[in-house]
């Protein structure tokens, strides 16, 4: 019997390595790092770097698109999800927007930048496009042709950025969300029915309280994979959008002050942010596990 309890556990081991090597061995080294000078000895002075005007900014920015794009991406997630539960959209639609979701919530880093700049850039499939059509324009004249840009779009902004987060946030809140819409039971809006209530009153005072948990949950979840992202911005913005992910890596490579130490530091101070959203993302789905089991 004990032999097969160990055998039982054998599947886990690479797992278990996995993290061992990738997540705990690198958190590690980073909080030590982040209390180190140069020359290995212990210091507060990067830490002090936390409280730098123009690091304050970088996180401030990030701080911004992440929470633009949560609940932007939330939102549209949100009704995208109750139109294929609730909304009884067709089984063939619910199909390709469950698949396209599992796509488009893991398309990042480079790949996305590019996509974006091919279609939206100043050559892109789009931009092009709309320069071959009129609009028409204050007093019945006629705009030719139209320039996105012309009217203040810029892709390669904090704008354009904002877009291009969006497009893997909402995907990602499709998948995350459907099921606590599938959980809401039958027996909840014939009850809210029975008593009289409307559809608003359902919502309201029933679904709603019901999903927040999952809601903001689901929200939190966006905030950080937003939070997270390096190489999307890296790659679309080259860099001239100041976000601590950016931040973070000219420090370790050493493209401003060829100081690592500091760059543990400001890795060290996205954990924390990190870990108050993990931490935050757990407590609210206990939540939602005991309303769905109820």
């Amino acid at each position: 019997m004990p032999n097969n309890r160990w055998r039982n556990w054998i599947g886990v081991i690479p797992f278990f390595l996995f993290i061992i090597a990738f997540v705990l061995l690198p958190s590690t080294n980073l909080f030590i790092g982040a209390f180190q000078d140069s020359k290995g000895n212990f210091t507060w002075e990067n830490i002090s770097v936390l409280a730098n005007p123009y690091v304050l900014k970088s996180f401030s920015i990030s701080l911004q698109v992440s929470v633009i794009t949560s609940l932007a991406g939330g939102i549209l997630g949100f009704f995208v999800a109750y139109a294929i539960t609730i909304g009884k959209a067709p089984q063939w639609m619910r199909n390709i927007i469950m698949t396209f979701s599992g796509l488009a919530a893991n398309f990042g880093g480079v790949p996305l930048a590019f996509a974006f700049i091919a279609t939206l850039g100043h050559t892109g499939f789009i931009t092009t496009f709309l320069k071959t059509i009129c609009f028409p324009g204050t007093g019945g004249v006629q705009t030719c042709p139209f320039d996105i840009y012309e009217t203040g779009f810029n892709l390669y902004s904090l704008t354009g950025l904002t877009l291009t987060y969006i497009y893997f946030e909402f995907p990602l809140m499709v998948l995350t969300i459907t099921p606590a819409l599938e959980g809401l039971k039958r027996e909840w809006r014939e009850a809210s029915d029975n008593l009289g209530g409307s559809t608003i009153h359902y919502w309201v005072f029933v679904a709603l309280p019901i999903l927040m948990p999952s809601i903001l949950g689901a929200m939190i979840l966006l905030f950080a994979s937003a939070f997270g992202a390096f190489a999307t911005a890296q790659a679309l913005t080259g860099g001239s959008i100041y976000l601590v992910t950016i931040l973070i890596g000219q420090q370790i490579r050493g493209d401003v002050l060829n100081n690592p130490n500091e760059g543990y530091a400001l890795a060290l101070g996205m954990v924390i942010v990190m870990a108050v959203c993990i931490a935050g993302y757990s407590i609210l789905q206990r939540r939602t596990a005991r309303w769905l089991k109820s």
